[in-house]
């Protein structure tokens, strides 16, 4: 069913719990009360501000916990095996980051476990530490912190898209051997679908209230506010009178009014990965050798032996992953750049829009890399078949973190900014 968009305000009074900070344009606003299924947006550029969810943080309580015990069950149990005229190979989802290291892949061997273990995990732990410490007759005082820390490292957890390069793999793997699915690959589907739930049911904003109503914030809320301009928050949402560089009064972010050095960050982040896009492209991401015929292959190499074989729906998925996606968020985010220093004003709820796109879908140019760590942590059979990785897959791992790290440190609302100088500009010179 489609949301309804909640009327909203405009900011003209007194700092407040409802009071927001678009994080699309900048614009303060309002929020009112939010019914079932409803949401609110900013009146100027149409991003999201909050949407209704449940007031009971039972159930991502219970949905934290399932993830726990289902998290156990995927990294403990056998994930996949591999039988090739008699020999068999097992592995765990942690498998391919050793065979990283094995090919000289250090850095790529800690990015998987750093996406696929270490920060799922992490994220659990400190939601259900934060859940469970609300619960307590007095919270600890610095719980804030464990939930300031699950929101950061959000994007960084990826086992949905390893999800997605796992059933990518099979269909590489059915062709070659016989494939065994163990227990932890239904474990991670159970899993990547209670994080979805999981998702749905939590709303940030009522933890950060949660945590202020048991006094488990930086400063009390019935500390007094400073005479100073208002500053919303970046990690809780807080707008509240402070000083730029100060910390949130809240959860001790630091605080200024804009991303610091956001254009020069986003450019030099976007110029060294269009540096790695070229190698990523051309070197091959893995080689693959079976009984003693084959060679390097490329990402589109790989997409078009998926046409070839007549799987078009997963030539689409590596293609569209691998190639268009990272190509997209170069394209959008020099575009929204090149507006800023033009003072554009055209088109800036579409841009905003489109950087929202950029943001979200960047993570998931990982499944290449997801899909050669399951590949060569299986086909290790010596001369019969063997698969290692190449110099491709790094550039690639690289162009991937670098444009999320680009996306992350683009301020949007700079675009806006920008716009609103040209016409002060022009009013001024009529």
């Amino acid at each position: 069913m489609s949301l309804v968009v909640s009327a909203m305000g405009a900011a003209d009074a007194p700092p407040g719990r409802d009071l927001r900070e678009c994080e699309g344009c900048g614009r303060l606003v309002r929020l009112g009360p939010l019914e079932r299924r409803e949401e609110a947006r900013c009146p100027r550029c149409q991003t999201v501000l909050r949407r209704h969810a449940p007031a009971s943080l039972d159930a991502p309580l219970a949905l934290g916990l399932a993830g726990l015990v289902l998290y156990a069950v995927t990294m403990t149990m056998p994930f996949l095996g591999l039988q090739l005229l008699g020999q068999v190979r097992s592995s765990h989802v942690e498998t391919g980051a050793f065979s990283f290291l094995q090919d000289g892949f250090g850095v790529l061997s800690i990015l998987v476990i750093l996406t696929l273990v270490a920060v799922p995990l992490a994220r659990l732990l400190l939601l259900v530490g934060v859940l469970l410490g609300l619960r307590l007759e007095a919270p600890p005082r610095r719980l804030y912190l464990a939930f300031r820390w699950h929101e950061r490292l959000g994007p960084w957890a990826m086992l949905e898209v390893f999800l997605f390069g796992v059933l990518v793999s099979y269909t590489r793997l059915a062709d070659l051997a016989q494939v065994e699915i163990g227990p932890a690959a239904y474990g991670l589907a159970a899993l990547a679908l209670a994080q979805v739930a999981l998702n749905a049911q939590l709303d940030p904003d009522r933890v950060w209230e949660a945590l202020e109503a048991r006094g488990a914030t930086a400063t009390p809320a019935e500390a007094p506010l400073p005479a100073a301009p208002l500053i919303g928050c970046g990690c809780c949402r807080l707008v509240a009178p402070a000083e730029p560089g100060s910390s949130c009064r809240r959860c001790e972010a630091v605080l200024h009014p804009r991303k610091p050095n956001s254009v020069a960050r986003s450019w030099a982040l976007i110029l060294a990965a269009v540096v790695l896009y070229i190698p990523a492209n051309a070197f091959p991401v893995m080689d693959i050798v079976t009984f003693g015929h084959g060679g390097p292959h490329t990402i589109l190499g790989g997409a078009w032996e998926f046409v070839e074989s007549g799987f078009w729906p997963l030539a689409l998925v590596v293609f569209l992953a691998s190639v268009a996606v990272p190509l997209l968020k170069l394209i959008g985010l020099a575009t929204m750049l090149i507006g800023i220093h033009r003072r554009s004003a055209s088109q800036l709820v579409t841009r905003t829009r489109l950087y929202r796109i950029v943001e979200a879908i960047g993570r998931w140019s990982m499944i290449d890399i997801f899909v050669v760590s399951v590949l060569i942590a299986l086909v290790r059979f010596g001369n019969l078949a063997s698969i290692s990785a190449g110099l491709g897959a790094a550039c690639f791992a690289a162009v991937v973190v670098l444009t999320i790290f680009a996306a992350e440190a683009f301020d949007p609302r700079l675009m806006w900014d920008a716009a609103e100088e040209r016409e002060a500009m022009a009013e001024r010179k009529a």
